[in-house]
């Protein structure tokens, strides 16, 4: 597997509607590793796998964004909220959208059932910011991103700035550092397929 790597947006996989993951493998903690790794390099406070162009249903977080915080990190493997409860509006930024802040409006309250690293089933409820990171990942693995669920007039307002990223992105495709979309997704295909 090539070195992983945050994508920016408009990167196919971003908008890849994420696979379950099936059982844990070394190579799966290898990936978590790096994605935390990753992460902490680019000051985030969660990063999901479809991030690192990674078709798979996966997040990692640590609210703190401190690698020295071990016992903050939290990895969900095939995550689904079962409720939510309230509405929250809070700004929010994207490692895959560096530099791009909106308001979203979150459920204020949410409960999260998940797998970790060592295949055990848990259940949490989270309230604040540890809600708004959990929804935030959990709409990656859905392929939605962040100004999706802005309002349409603050959306407006960021045109520029995604379109900006729409060519940075098309011109690093033309000097070859990305294949071409339809390339990725036949990539992104074939990581599923190896996911069984």
């Amino acid at each position: 597997m090539a070195a992983l790597q945050i994508v920016n947006y408009p990167h196919p996989a971003l908008r890849w509607k994420s696979k379950p993951i099936k059982s844990i493998s070394p190579e799966l903690r290898d990936i978590v590793r790096t994605m935390f790794e990753l992460m902490y390099e680019a000051r985030g406070i969660g990063l999901a796998a479809n991030q690192v162009a990674l078709p798979y249903r996966l997040f990692v977080i640590n609210l703190t964004s401190d690698p020295g915080e071990k016992e903050e990190e939290f990895v969900f493997i095939n995550p689904e909220i079962t409720k939510r409860k309230g509405t929250a509006e809070g700004e929010e930024g994207c490692l895959s959208l560096p530099q791009l802040y909106g308001d979203v409006k979150r459920s204020e309250e949410i409960t999260v059932e998940a797998y970790d690293l060592d295949g055990q089933l848990f259940e949490i409820t989270l309230d604040d910011l540890a809600a708004r990171a959990v929804q935030h990942e959990y709409d990656h693995l859905e392929g939605v991103l962040f100004p999706d669920r802005m309002v349409e007039t603050k959306k407006q307002e960021l045109e520029a700035q995604i379109a900006d990223f729409e060519s940075q992105f098309r011109h690093q495709q033309q000097r070859g550092e990305f294949p071409s979309n339809e390339e990725i997704r036949k990539q992104l295909a074939q990581l599923e397929l190896e996911l069984g």
